[in-house]
């Protein structure tokens, strides 16, 4: 995770390869298998999947195992999400804050053209994985790559009927608007390299804002290619 000027406006990121698990520190993949699967996390740690405590952008290596997600208790892995502190951001202006996809699509492909790179096209099932996680988000008020459900992203990319062979995730709560968070993600060395992710040709994205909630605004970025 990447702490941005303001306080507790925060991002994560993950990616996810279809095929072998990534050495990196901030990746990680998941084969096909017959039941889910989902990344170790160490409470402990200064910093967890993709995102970590305040301060901190390299997450510790990821194991993944079997396991069983969570169904009956709807909470997410214990240690592998963040709240806001009350009031944090009780001073800053939400009432223009939205979302224009294009607009945003346009942004990123500029900054990947920059780099060399080919632009990303909408993907209307990549939106919908995005939307589903910043609603979940929302409802919680907080930040994680896990949903409520135990899910991760590669999960919820394979709930839409995507069929990924590679795929990334981007998040960041708090921010006014989208430059703001793009500026984030482009600052942070997880996050940027999820935007220039380079077999990347699709993306979704999502914004959810809750008022009463102490994020106020719940991003989520996915970034894939089909198979």
């Amino acid at each position: 995770m990447y702490r941005v000027a303001l306080a507790f406006l925060v991002l994560g990121a993950v990616a996810f390869g279809g095929c072998s698990l990534n050495s990196s520190a901030i990746s990680s993949g998941y084969a096909e298998s017959d039941g889910p699967t989902t990344a170790s996390v160490n409470p402990q740690s200064s910093s967890g999947f993709g995102f970590g405590m305040f301060g901190g952008d390299e997450p510790a290596p990821l194991k993944t195992k079997p396991q069983k997600v969570a169904a009956l208790s709807d909470q997410a892995p214990s240690g592998s999400f963040e709240k806001a502190t009350r009031g944090a951001l009780s001073d800053r202006d939400y009432s223009r804050t939205a979302l224009d996809p294009q607009q945003a699509r346009d942004l990123i492909n500029k900054y990947r053209r920059e780099k060399g790179l080919k632009p990303l096209v909408l993907n209307a099932q990549l939106s919908e994985a995005a939307k589903a996680h910043s609603r979940d988000l929302a409802k919680w008020d907080r930040i994680s790559h896990y949903g409520s459900d135990g899910s991760n992203p590669w999960d919820r990319v394979k709930r839409v009927g995507y069929p990924a062979k590679v795929a990334a995730e981007n998040v960041g709560t708090g921010q006014v608007n989208f430059v703001e968070v793009l500026k984030g993600w482009k600052e942070s060395p997880g996050h940027n390299k999820n935007l220039l992710l380079s077999d990347g040709t699709e993306m979704g994205l999502a914004l959810v804002q809750d008022p009463k909630s102490e994020f106020k605004s719940f991003w989520t970025l996915v970034v894939a290619a089909p198979m």
